[in-house]
């Protein structure tokens, strides 16, 4: 009898595992769980997000290659107003009246080159220079490209001074006044 109770409990023992082997096995369980929960979280919220792009390298020019450190674009002074140059003009485009101007011949310009009254140039108070814009006459739509290489008109309500040879492309010349829109195209590296 006494080897029977050794072996019933024998028995016993052997039918149910170790306290330390079941607590063991119910955490395996549990993190196995755990796991395959977060993987189908995981699964189903990743339609959810946008897909991360990497960056590309930008083979177009720089946006702006203005010498923003030359004098000529740094904010000035005139008759008691401060200008300040814009440090780019990517998509300027400006209504206003145009004026043309020739009797300057061989002064300079602010960017310290001589004017050329025959030249296709212009002057603005604050786009960066030199900048290359596109001035359309809207009394008969007829358009010139200019480099804008000085500072000015100063006078009141005025947008933008062309050359002589300019005013003369776009039928500006004989009125000495008319309606424009100008519109920015690109920085111009060279001193024009």
């Amino acid at each position: 009898m006494i080897i029977m109770t050794i072996n019933e409990s024998t028995k016993c023992l052997f039918n149910q595992p170790p306290a330390h082997i079941q607590s063991t096995t119910q955490i395996f369980t549990s993190l196995r769980l755990a796991g395959l929960s977060l993987l189908l979280m995981v699964f189903l919220f990743s339609g959810c997000s946008a897909p991360i792009k990497s960056p590309t390298p930008s083979l177009s020019r720089p946006q702006s290659t203005a010498p923003h450190n030359k004098p000529y674009n740094k904010p000035y002074k005139v008759r008691g107003q401060t200008y300040y140059p814009m440090s780019s003009a990517i998509g300027y485009k400006e209504r206003g009246i145009a004026s043309w101007y020739g009797s300057e011949s061989g002064n300079r310009t602010a960017m310290g080159t001589r004017f050329n009254p025959h030249g296709l140039t212009a002057a603005h108070k604050t786009l960066p220079l030199p900048s290359k814009v596109r001035v359309t006459n809207l009394r008969n739509g007829r358009s010139v490209d200019v480099i804008v290489n000085d500072r000015g008109p100063f006078k009141k309500n005025r947008l933008i001074d062309l050359s002589q040879g300019a005013a003369k492309r776009i039928g500006l010349h004989k009125q000495g006044l008319t309606e424009v829109k100008v519109e920015y195209l690109e920085s111009v590296a060279s001193n024009p």
